[in-house]
């Protein structure tokens, strides 16, 4: 039978082995997570446009069995290209023109609007001219005392009724998903100035782990 000094022993081993496991998991498992979310995306990317050319031209483009063959990263490009061009022509006068009409069309079509609109302004919230998330402040909303952190989205809620209410939407931890609050000015909180929405952002959404950097 092994001794009480050898028991000690082992059981320092295994303590720190798994001490070394569990700070190389912590070290390895973002970086792995972040190069399979940019990996994924990438090859999702860069198989779109082969897919995309062997639909609609099966026959002229067909060479290898019926399917394009895939060059690594040209998709990417492509689309990568076309976004910018995109976004480039839609900045021109005679085109914002044009988008804003087709725009207009999306927003008065029965069924469409709904998802045309809901998707456009969640972009624009986050990147778009019409940036929403950028005015973190702490909320109360539960008991006294008690804040969540949040973005103020609307400072004017007369549209409901609320005349001198603000709108706050509050993210949830390791989720995509968050609550819509409609609370008087009283109850907020502003944060202080050095504190930027990204930071917010993301100390809420690690659920308070992530440190907010000064």
């Amino acid at each position: 039978m092994p001794s009480l000094r050898q028991k000690v022993i082992q059981k320092r081993i295994l303590s720190t082995f798994a001490q070394w496991f569990f700070q190389g998991v912590v070290v390895l498992a973002p970086i792995g997570v972040t190069i399979w979310v940019i990996v994924s995306l990438f090859n999702w990317v860069d198989n779109f446009l082969p897919n995309l050319l062997n639909f609609l031209f099966p026959v002229q483009f067909a060479s290898v069995n019926g399917q394009i063959p895939k060059v690594t990263g040209l998709g990417f490009i492509v689309a990568l290209t076309l976004v910018v061009l995109v976004g480039w022509l839609s900045s021109l006068f005679f085109v914002e023109r044009l988008v804003a009409v087709f725009d207009k069309i999306l927003e008065k079509t029965p069924g469409v609007k709904i998802i045309y609109s809901v998707v456009k302004d969640f972009l624009e919230a986050f990147a778009g001219n019409k940036k929403k998330f950028d005015q973190p402040v702490l909320v109360n909303v539960d008991a006294n005392e008690v804040w969540r952190v949040g973005f103020i989205t609307q400072q004017n809620t007369e549209h409901f009724g609320l005349k001198d209410y603000v709108t706050v939407y509050v993210p949830h931890s390791y989720a995509i998903s968050g609550i819509t609050y409609i609370v008087p000015p009283e109850r907020i909180k502003k944060l202080p100035k050095g504190v930027h929405a990204a930071e917010a952002m993301k100390y809420v959404v690690s659920g308070g782990v992530t440190t907010v950097e000064e």
